[in-house]
Order: C-alpha cells, then structure tokens, then sequence
C-alpha cells in the first residue's frame, strides 16, 4: 500500500498538482530539443522529482519521495505524456510553461520546508530545504537540455522560494490552520513571481569584465 508523508490534505493535492506542471515543462523542453518519447517522459520524472530527491538525500530522510510513492512517478509519466499529445493545441507554449514552473516552484518549496519540519530541521535548514526542493528539478531540467538554468537568466526565482518558505514556515511557529496556510502561501507565491515575470522584477547582476585600469 502507499502511504503518504504526514502533512495537510490540501498540500497533497497541490503536490500533485505540482509534479504534473513540472513535468509538463520539461516535456516543452524536450520537445525543444527533439527528443523522443522515452526521453520526454525520463526529463519529466527527473524535474518533477528531483529537487524532492536531493532534499531528502541531504536530510537523510528515507525512503525518498517516489520509493514510497511510486504513484508520483506515475504521475510524472503521465504529465509529460500528454504533454506530448497536448502541447501542438497551446498556442503559447511560452506562458505555460512559465505559469506551469511558477506552480512547481512555489508547492516544491512548501513540501520542502514540510519535510524538513518534520525531521526537527532549524528554520534555516528549512528554508534552504524548501529551496532546493523548488529550484533544483528545474536546474536539472535546464543543464540536461544544454540551457542556462531558469534559476540563473531570468527573473526573480530562487528569492521567491525564500520569501514563500518564510512565509510558509511562520505557520509552524504560531501553529496556525495548516489548510488555510497552505492555501495562503501558494497564492502568494505564485503571485510574486507571476508578477516578477511581468514586470522584469531581477535580482542585482554581478557584471566583471576581468580588465584592469
């Protein structure tokens, strides 16, 4: 039988929901690159599931994720799938797969932080917890189809998992109503970094030129 990690209902169902949307970027991805089905449906589980992966590796927490869910993979599979057979009627395959990655970040970095709560982690570990289970499927996803990671070339992201693991995280000290949290911080999340994409919102660049006067 599967079980499921011991947080709030509403947190499952945005999990899923969260590796379907992540999956379905990488399988835009692949398409990019032309790959073939098997290697669409592969890219998908390493994004879905690999920010999960190395939090857990890190936290020692076992098994990991998709060992004891392997309902996740199947889910995975599934988003990348029908992406596949879905992806010709989007037209704007751009936005998509930016609101999709947007989802996968924000419910990633909630999970995260969930998982290190409950292994008795100090709210920096946390935080960082939170963030690499949000960034880090992404980055994999990028450096296996030869690009820049998201993470590194483009608006606000690896800040909008911290403010979201922040702001997730204050529940589990003033031990508020962990649905309606949930709920709370996703929309945050989500809305902080739609709106960075909109308006360009970029962390300050470090530009050196290596020349000396």
């Amino acid at each position: 039988m599967w079980t499921m990690p011991p947080t709030d209902s509403v947190l499952h169902v945005l999990s899923f929901i969260a590796v379907a949307a992540q999956s379905m970027t990488a399988a835009l991805a692949a398409g990019r690159r032309s790959m073939d089905w098997a290697g669409v449906c592969m890219l998908g589980a390493i994004t879905a599931l690999g920010g999960g992966t190395i939090r857990d590796v890190l936290l020692g927490h076992y098994p990991l994720l998709w060992v004891a869910n392997p309902i996740y993979l199947a889910v995975a599979a599934a988003g990348a799938f029908a992406t596949i057979l879905l992806a010709r009627l989007v037209v704007r395959l751009n936005l998509a797969f930016l609101v999709l990655d947007a989802i996968g970040l924000v419910v990633f970095t909630m999970a995260g932080c969930d998982v290190a709560w409950q292994v008795d982690a100090s709210l920096p570990i946390v935080i960082v917890s939170g963030m690499i289970t949000g960034c880090a499927g992404g980055v994999l996803r990028d450096i296996l189809c030869n690009e820049v990671p998201l993470l590194f070339r483009s608006e606000l992201y690896a800040s909008v998992s911290v403010v979201t693991g922040l702001f997730y995280a204050t529940a589990f000290g003033l031990n508020l109503n962990p649905q309606v949290w949930t709920l709370l911080t996703f929309a945050l999340g989500l809305s902080f970094r739609m709106l960075a994409i909109r308006y360009r919102w970029e962390m300050p660049k470090f530009v050196f030129s290596g020349e000396q006067r």
